[in-house]
């Protein structure tokens, strides 16, 4: 119980990444990315949970020090396969350590790029770009339309469960639905098992019509919803998919600057909110650059840049820039800064303060831990 009288609830692992794949799922990460569980077991309670950006060996030993139950990483520590495990390898000796302490890793990658709120929009946040899109869209998901006939008393609690379910979620609004009131007619013959009516009688039952929309993926949950409240032994019920709404998802952002600035000023912008002692800088052989439409992708996002250009970007940020991608950059024009892979550190912070907010909404008892280990191999002399 804490001081404000809350009682605090124990959680497994499960519970917690339940609630953070409602925020960042797994199916928007890109083909073959290896999110998800990688080490260890979410089915146990968890006390102590730290944000890393790597699994690194030093990342394992502070881990330990604090006692850690659940590790969450934005980058796979098992990105390809692991053909031996020999603890004379420090990188390979670190799975016995965790395995050995009982610490799960669980990493989500290109998935938190993608997300909406996630990390390359706090890139922007940080760098006061207003975003207005991405840089390439790589999900999307239609909508399906439930119409269940249920009698009339019951279809409060049907629309109940199937909001639960995750039906009924349109734009700002939850729980929408429309009802509609008729006369259901139906006759139960002599193997049926009735809630309303008698066998070989025609019953008229006075029904409601409950129509609502969900996301296609949804569709298993809210069916298993609809049949575990509805009272009937047969539903009566009408699915089919619907061409709107459909929701969109992208890799990268794209947006501008409240006003046009030199490149040399948004560099030093770029510096002090990542706090580089240095970048890279390609730039095309134009004299006083000035900029406003910014494009960023974090980690490795070089292969975008052809997007960054077709929408029109001043600069594109993005890291690891390979050399002979930097010339065909500077070739067509497009200014491109490489402030490195490390500035995903960010998410270490941004995801423990969701976290705590949802400590707060689910009155959680766990402690939550941002990673103090700096796993940036490259230093600027």
């Amino acid at each position: 119980m804490d001081r404000g009288g809350v009682e605090r609830v124990a959680i497994n692992g499960k519970v917690f990444i339940q609630k953070f794949e409602e925020y960042c799922p797994q199916w928007l990460a890109e083909a073959n990315d290896p999110v998800g569980l990688h080490i260890g077991t979410l089915n146990r309670p968890i006390q102590r949970v730290m944000m890393t950006l790597d699994v690194r060996p030093e990342v394992v030993q502070e881990a330990i020090e604090k006692k850690i139950d659940l590790l969450i990483a934005k980058h796979p520590p098992i990105f390809r396969p692991v053909k031996r495990l020999t603890t004379d390898n420090p990188q390979e000796k670190m799975y016995a350590d965790l395995l050995k302490h009982e610490i799960a890793v669980y990493a989500a990658h290109t998935n938190m790029d993608i997300i909406e709120d996630g990390l390359n929009d706090w890139f922007c946040e940080k760098l006061g770009i207003k975003v207005e899109n991405y840089l390439l869209k790589t999900h999307e998901r239609h909508y399906k339309k439930l119409a269940v006939y249920v009698p009339v008393q019951d279809a409060e609690k049907l629309r109940d469960a199937l909001a639960k379910a995750g039906a009924g979620k349109q734009g700002n609004h939850d729980r929408t639905s429309f009802t509609t009131i008729g006369e259901g007619r139906f006759r139960p013959n002599e193997e049926a098992d009735p809630s309303i009516g008698k066998k070989g009688q025609l019953e008229k039952v006075t029904e409601a019509k409950v129509e609502v929309i969900f996301p296609e993926n949804l569709e298993n949950d809210v069916l298993e919803a609809m049949y575990h409240v509805h009272p009937y032994e047969e539903v009566a019920f009408d699915l089919f998919s619907i061409n709107e709404p459909v929701e969109t998802w992208g890799i990268g952002r794209i947006g501008e600057l409240s006003d046009a600035i030199p490149l040399e000023t948004f560099i030093e912008s770029v510096k002090e909110a990542f706090q580089l002692e240095g970048l890279r800088v390609v730039r095309p052989n134009f004299d006083d650059i000035m900029v406003k439409r910014i494009a960023i992708c974090g980690g490795s996002g070089e292969k975008f840049y052809p997007h960054a250009l077709s929408q029109h970007a001043d600069v594109y940020i993005t890291g690891d820039i390979y050399y002979h991608t930097a010339q065909d950059m500077q070739s067509a024009g497009l200014t491109a800064i490489d402030p490195g892979h490390y500035i995903e550190a960010l998410c270490k912070e941004k995801f423990v303060e969701k976290f705590e907010e949802w400590k707060l909404e689910e009155n959680w008892s766990i402690d939550f831990f941002v990673s103090e280990t700096d796993t940036n191999p490259f230093q600027f002399k």
